[in-house]
């Protein structure tokens, strides 16, 4: 109940955690937006404390007043440097990079601990996930928190609500804050293992250039094809790297192909739509194959390289139906 009201109500949420989601640019936690609470054993450290104090008073004992009080500031201490171990940190969201479905997405968080003390014990979870990790972080310098957040389904994916927590320097006491900065990771569509349309079926339509091999300078490298003549073989990139390289050349013109949503069968969903041009887009790179994508209302010319390929991804990633 009380998390539908954050969602529905800014006001209400910035009230309970002191700050409206998502958050931009850099994020201090100032000392309104740090709790702390006793832990389990600090609960046990305190009642440790009232029977010493009991125990005192019933039979006078000025060694055990000594002792009872002793430990209590030492408590109380420990409260104050917990609090302080995570106030006025700054936390900054970095970019996060392009996945598929159903891999995880590596969001990573820069905390900047802003004083000439070590912060030692930090940790950063995921409140969705569970993703965590633990980071100290050394005087005047940053401390970067990987988090890997499961990307289930294509689109934008938002980080959402991270919680940091801190229980030195004698675990009595855990203080803990809240940050939601505005950082998404773009999710692809699951590729499905597909190879690319046959040629022939695409040449009839006219979406397909022939090839005409040129020798004259070397011009790069491409993924190995059965057709690929044995002399044009980049042995030494093979040795190095134990994949199947062929050399290309200037004057050596790819094949050209679409990449269309209208050629998959009527028995195709959207998503596995998706999934099959996805796929024919990897394909289609792996080949060094020239290609264009065309879907309902988006056309991308032919092209290729990782520019040309992220583009099409992106497309496929965020791909709406039609009046929706």
């Amino acid at each position: 109940m009380i998390e539908s009201l954050i969602a529905r109500s800014p006001r209400f949420a910035k009230w309970v955690y002191g700050f409206t989601p998502p958050e931009r640019g850099t994020v201090v936690l100032v000392h309104r937006r740090v709790y702390i609470v006793p832990t389990r054993l600090g609960w046990l450290f305190a009642a440790t404390l009232v029977i010493l104090l009991i125990g005192s008073i019933n039979y006078a004992l000025s060694l055990g007043f000594v002792l009872t009080f002793l430990l209590a500031g030492m408590g109380l201490a420990g409260m104050v440097h917990t609090a302080r171990n995570l106030a006025r940190i700054a936390v900054t969201a970095g970019r996060a990079e392009p996945v598929f479905a159903g891999e995880s997405a590596q969001f990573r968080l820069y905390l900047d601990g802003r004083s000439a003390f070590e912060r030692p014990a930090i940790l950063a979870r995921h409140l969705q996930s569970g993703a965590q990790l633990v980071v100290d972080i050394a005087p005047g310098a940053l401390a970067e928190v990987v988090l890997a957040v499961p990307a289930p389904a294509r689109g934008w994916l938002p980080l959402g609500r991270v919680m940091l927590e801190t229980r030195f320097p004698l675990g009595i006491f855990r203080a803990w804050s809240y940050v939601e900065p505005d950082a998404r990771c773009l999710v692809y569509p699951r590729p499905e293992r597909s190879p690319l349309p046959p040629y022939s079926a695409e040449a009839s339509s006219g979406a397909l250039r022939s090839p005409t091999p040129g020798n004259d300078d070397f011009a790069g490298l491409r993924g190995y094809q059965l057709s690929d003549s044995p002399r044009h073989v980049a042995w030494k990139a093979v040795a190095r790297s134990g994949d199947m390289l062929t050399k290309q050349f200037t004057g050596e013109a790819a094949a050209q192909i679409w990449l269309d949503w209208r050629s998959l069968g009527v028995g195709f969903s959207v998503e596995q739509r998706l999934s099959r041009l996805a796929a024919w887009v990897l394909a289609a790179e792996r080949a060094g194959t020239s290609y264009g994508l065309r879907l309902p209302g988006v056309e991308i010319a032919p092209g290729r390289g990782d520019p040309h390929r992220n583009a099409c991804l992106q497309a496929l990633a965020l791909y709406q139906e039609p009046g929706r």
